[in-house]
Order: structure tokens, then sequence, then C-alpha cells
């Protein structure tokens, strides 16, 4: 029992000493963000002749948004004789007449616009992107996914940082045009406010790398094109490009002002689907950039920071770790601390102020600086960090499969043209063609049932009293996460949609 007990204690112990790291990396996130929020980029000068750019629009069987993205982009307030548009189609369904069709649209009302359709997909959008550049005209490429609306004044405020020929790519603010439609919206549009207000800026004014987000930015094409072009082994290319295109001495500056609209995934698996992408994409990015920018002459601070981003999915593994662990270390006595008395009450306050506290304290911090309502968010945290651990599963099976080099296409989000609280994207559902992974979600369901006896279970040991209000969340995070992937219909809860001051709770 001795060696069992302290085998899992140390496994327990190292597993949190990960969580904890990290939780500790968005410490000093926000604490950078605070420091350097003020030293906003601005253009080193202005063009007296504005540059010729392409907008190239990456799509695949993208029918429901096809047109919204195409107008939007023909409709951007810049000289026409210095805008190309570009439909890069890989669709192998009706989308591609769809698209089509408008592109003949929209060049007889005066737009300079080519429709490109490949029936080869080989590299996915990293091959089209790269295919596109074959004909594109302008020396800066502004790329928009297909559930995107680019504001008709976005290269009106990113081109002119072109001026300095070290900029090599503009990224702008991600904005969500349905961020109210659900519980799961809100969830993700506050994940993603924690990246584009907080992460991003920290490490872009602090003179950190940071990567292109694959859509809502400019490149320089010559900085495309000195790092290697769009590459297709990964999942994440342009994060992938990013790195390379630092490593050979290209600066980025991100806008946080300029904000570009977008849609979130409305029904789960597609939202599960997209983690997983971006999850497994930035461990198989690691692998293969990682290694060349510690050998690179890049100051220590960048590396760390690079160390940090690239690799910070992995927690996932650890939190599904932990989970399956939380068993054992009630009945074994994992931690020798919480037996009780001062030093067990310290330790546990401690984790949690590194591990969770952490992240409230980021996700809290983005949410205030749009200048949402303080309770309106401390009452989402909670649920918001649910569903972090609910789609552990699914993340933690995407760092697997990275870490052993299983292949993988790439499995595009579907779109459902679902704006404000619009719930009509429901009809359209049956349009997107997702598979379901039945499989993952009844081991979610599983892994929910084996929390909850955990937690059960905890109400009966001594001295856990600190660990039930965790074991609760995650849960409850599991069961929703699990039980939606399999198309149960959960009851809304009315009070998480109330208004509070200024915000949406």
């Amino acid at each position: 029992m001795e060696v069992t007990r302290w085998s899992l204690t140390t496994l327990y112990l190292a597993v949190l000493a990960v969580v904890c790291t990290y939780g500790l990396h968005r410490y000093w996130l926000t604490y950078v963000y605070y420091r350097t929020r003020r030293n906003a980029p601005r253009p080193a000068a202005r063009f007296a002749e504005l540059p010729a750019v392409t907008v190239q629009l990456p799509m695949y069987n993208e029918r429901l948004v096809a047109e919204r993205v195409i107008a939007a982009a023909c409709a951007i307030d810049y000289p026409a004789d210095k805008l190309q548009v570009q439909v890069l189609d890989d669709s192998t369904d009706e989308s591609a007449e769809i698209a089509r069709r408008f592109c003949e649209k929209m060049r007889r009302a005066g737009c300079d616009i080519e429709y490109r359709h490949r029936t080869d997909r080989t590299g996915f959008k990293a091959g089209a992107l790269n295919d596109g550049l074959a004909t594109a005209t302008g020396e800066l490429i502004a790329i928009f996914d297909a559930d995107f609306v680019p504001p008709r004044n976005i290269l009106k405020r990113t081109v002119h940082h072109f001026t300095d020929e070290k900029v090599g790519m503009v990224q702008t603010c991600w904005d969500h045009l349905n961020r109210e439609a659900s519980l799961l919206t809100r969830s993700q549009a506050i994940f993603l406010d924690g990246h584009f207000v907080i992460e991003h800026t920290a490490r872009n004014r602090s003179g950190r790398w940071m990567n292109f987000n694959g859509t809502a930015g400019v490149w320089r094409r010559e900085a495309i094109e000195q790092a290697g072009g769009w590459q297709h082994d990964t999942l994440t290319e342009d994060v992938d490009l990013s790195y390379r295109a630092q490593l050979a001495g290209w600066d980025f500056k991100y806008l946080q002002r300029v904000r570009c609209p977008a849609e979130l995934p409305p029904e789960i698996n597609a939202f599960k689907s997209q983690q997983h992408r971006w999850t497994k994409g930035s461990i198989q990015t690691a692998k293969k950039v990682l290694p060349r920018i510690m050998r690179s002459d890049a100051p220590l601070a960048t590396k760390v920071e690079a160390f940090f981003h690239l690799t910070s999915p992995g927690v996932y593994l650890m939190m599904v770790v932990m989970m399956l662990l939380l068993f054992p270390a009630l009945f074994v006595n994992v931690l020798p601390l919480e037996r009780g008395g001062v030093w067990g009450f310290v330790f546990g306050a401690s984790l949690f102020m590194m591990a969770t506290a952490s992240a409230g304290t980021f996700y809290v911090a983005a949410q205030r600086e749009q200048r949402r309502g303080l309770w309106a968010t401390l009452v989402q945290i909670p649920l918001l960090m649910a569903i972090g651990v609910g789609i552990a599963l699914n993340n933690a099976r995407a760092v697997i499969e990275a870490l052993v080099g299983h292949d993988s296409p790439f499995v595009r989000t579907p779109k459902y043209s679902a704006e404000g609280k619009d719930s009509r994207w429901r009809g359209a559902a049956n349009l997107v063609r997702l598979p379901r992974r039945r499989v993952m979600a009844l081991a979610e369901v599983a892994l929910a049932a084996y929390l909850t006896a955990c937690t059960v279970a905890a109400t009966q040991v001594p001295h856990t009293a600190l660990s039930i209000p965790f074991l609760v969340l995650f849960a409850a995070g599991c069961w929703y996460v699990g039980l939606t992937s399999l198309g149960v219909r959960l009851p809304r809860p009315g009070w998480a949609f109330r208004r509070t001051g200024s915000a949406v709770s």
C-alpha cells in the first residue's frame, strides 16, 4: 500500500505541478498586458500611394456563408484598381456553383474577382492559399475565412503598418456575430477574448512572438515566400508559418482595436472538431519548430514564451490524468497534506490560486477590458471552466495523436450563417456534414459518471470538503459536453442569459 500510495503521490504532484506552472504563466500574461496595454502600435508612416492588396477567401462546402463573405470582401473600401479578390474554393458539393455564380455577379458589378476551384484538395487550406498566390496580384495578402465578415475599413486601418519594411504580418482582433446565441457561444466568446485581448496584446507589445490566427489578418507576400510558404504538415498552418516568418526576421503587429466579426460554432460537435484541430496542430507545430526556435539567436524571453504558447494545449492531457487519479486519491490518501491541519489548507489554497484562480483572473481581465459587467462575468466563469473541463478528453486525444504522429485530415469547422440570437441555424444544421464522434461522446459520459461517483465518495471521506466544489464542476462539464454531443437537448438555464450592467451574463 505504501508503494502504491507514494507512486500515486508522485504522479499526482507531477501533474499538478505542470498545471500550476501554466496557471502561473497566465498570471504573468495578465500582468504584462496591464503593463503594456497603452502601447498600441502605430504606423511608422502612411502610404502616399496605397499598395496593391489581394483578398483571399479560402472555402470548402460553404453554401450557407459563401455569398456573405464574398459580398463583404467586394465591399471593402479600397481603390478598385488596387484590390483583387480571390475565392479559393475546394468545394465538392453545390457550394461551388453558388460561389461561382456569385463571383460572376460581383464581376459584372465591377469587382476584380477571381474564382479558383480545385478538384484536388492537396494541402487543404494551406494548399489552396499557395495555389492562389500563383495568380495573386497584390504585394499584400489579406485572408478571411468563410465565417468572417470583414468590415469596409479593415484594409485602410491595417495596410499603413506595412510602411515599416520589417513588418511581415498584421493581425486584427476577432469579434463575434452570435456571441449571445447560447451558453456555448458565450463561453467560446470568453475563451477567445482571453486569447485576443490578453495573450496577443501581452506578447506583441512586450516584444515576444505571436501567431497569425489563420484569418482576419494581412500578410506581406514577401514574408510568406521568404519563410517557405504555406505548408500542410501540421493542422495549424497559420501558427507554423507565423513562427517560421519570425525566425526569418519579420515583425508582426497586433491591432486589438480593429475588430473583424465572425461566427462562433453554435453546435457542440462543430466546436469540438475545431478544438481538436487547434490543439493537435499546436502540438504538431511545437514538435516541428520549437527545436529551431531554441537553437536560434532569439532572446531567451522569446524562446520561453514560444515554449509556453505552443505546448499549452498539453495541459488538457494533464487534466484528464488528474481527473482519473481523483478516485484513488480519495481512498489511498495520495496527498499526506490532505489529512488535515493548517498545512493541508495552505497546500489546497495554493493549488486553487495557481491552477484555478489564474484562469478566472485571466478571463475576468479580458471581459473587464471590454467593459463587460464584473458580476455578470463572475457568474459565467464557473460555467466557462466546466466546459473547459468537459472538452478536456476530446483535446487530450488530439495531444496524444500529435505526440505519436497520427495523421488526420484537415476537418473544417462547419458554418451555419448564425448571427445574434438567431436560432434558425438549427434548421440548416442538417445541411452541414460533420461526423459525430459517438465513441468520444460516450467516453465523455463515462468520465462524467466516474466524476459523479468521486463527488459522492468525497462526501463520505474526511478532509475532502475543499475538493467537492471542483468535483461538481468537473462532473457537470463532462455531462454537458458528453450529452449534448450525443444530441441530447438540455434545458436552457434562463438565469444565465440575463443582462447585468453593460454585459451579458
